[in-house]
Formats: C-alpha cells, structure tokens, sequence
C-alpha cells in the first residue's frame, strides 16, 4: 500500500478491524517512511463479480443492476429513492450469500423479491423478460401467485390477534 502523503511504496498495519456487518475491513497504516511516518486509513471491501452466462466475469454495480429495474418501472409511481433502496437491497443481498462471484442468474432472482414488493406491475414486466414469458400463460401463472400472496396477506392482517386471558 502506498502512502498517500507521500507516495512512498511501504507502509506497516497498526490496527485492523472488521465492519460490523462484516462486508469490510477498516486498517489503520503508518507510513514506513523516516521522513513522513504519517498515519492514515483504508477501508477493505469485498469486490463482488457477476459470472455471465458466457463464462466473462464483470464487477457487481449496483447501478446497472437498477438500470435494468428502471426500464421496468417506467410510467410507475415508483421514485429514484425506491430504486435506490432495492439496489442496496439486492446488493446486501448478494454480499450475504457469502460468494465473491455471484452468477447473473443469481443477480435476477435478487431482484426480483424486493421488486414484487415494491411495485407488482414493474415486477410482471421483469420478471416476463428475466424468466423469458413465451406466452400469455405464463404471465396468467404468474398474476395467480401474486394474487394468491395477496389474499394470504391480507387473511393474516385480517385476523383478530389472541388477547391475553388473565
């Protein structure tokens, strides 16, 4: 590591320590340098890569990952902030699968949990490409897995909640 100060090629570790969530490694350095000797900070993350279907490897960024989410939601009420928050979603997501590379494949079924939750209508039309929906059957089967999810959904809100006997 070099020494931004400076640019002198050793540097000696003083401290490690460990995120809280564990996706990075906060070092204190000090310069190895007698005539600078300045400390300074690094901070160690995980890069994470997206294996292609055609065997290429690319860094994950998180931004065209909801690139591909915002084609989707076009003329939904969904805001720039809701993109943002899914991506951070999907990319937590995929840092605590534990994986350094994360097949593409992976990378869509991430986006798809959030994305049902967050709009149904933009994830019908993710999902129809992500999944390659040939027919209006698939769509159908799809609408009755989400209707089905709703009627459960709204079954549990609906139901008294015990009270306490005493």
């Amino acid at each position: 590591m070099q020494c931004p100060y400076c640019r002198h090629a050793d540097t000696r570790v003083v401290d490690s320590r460990v995120a809280d969530d564990g996706s990075a490694i906060r070092r204190r350095r000090t310069c190895a340098s007698e005539t600078c000797g300045k400390r300074f900070t690094t901070v160690e993350l995980m890069q994470l890569t997206v294996l292609k279907r055609s065997g290429a490897t690319e860094p994950f960024t998180r931004e065209k990952a909801v690139a591909g989410v915002r084609k989707a939601c076009k003329g939904r009420p969904v805001s720039e902030d809701d993109l943002a928050c899914l991506g951070q979603a999907v990319e937590d997501a995929l840092r605590q699968s534990g994986g350094a590379e994360i097949p593409a494949h992976e990378v869509g079924m991430a986006i798809l949990g959030p994305l049902r939750q967050l709009d149904q209508v933009a994830y019908l039309r993710f999902a129809s490409v992500y999944r390659a929906f040939e027919s209006v059957d698939d769509f159908e089967k799809e609408i009755e897995l989400l209707r089905l999810e709703s009627d459960a959904a709204s079954e549990a809100s609906s139901d008294p909640q015990p009270q306490p006997t005493g």
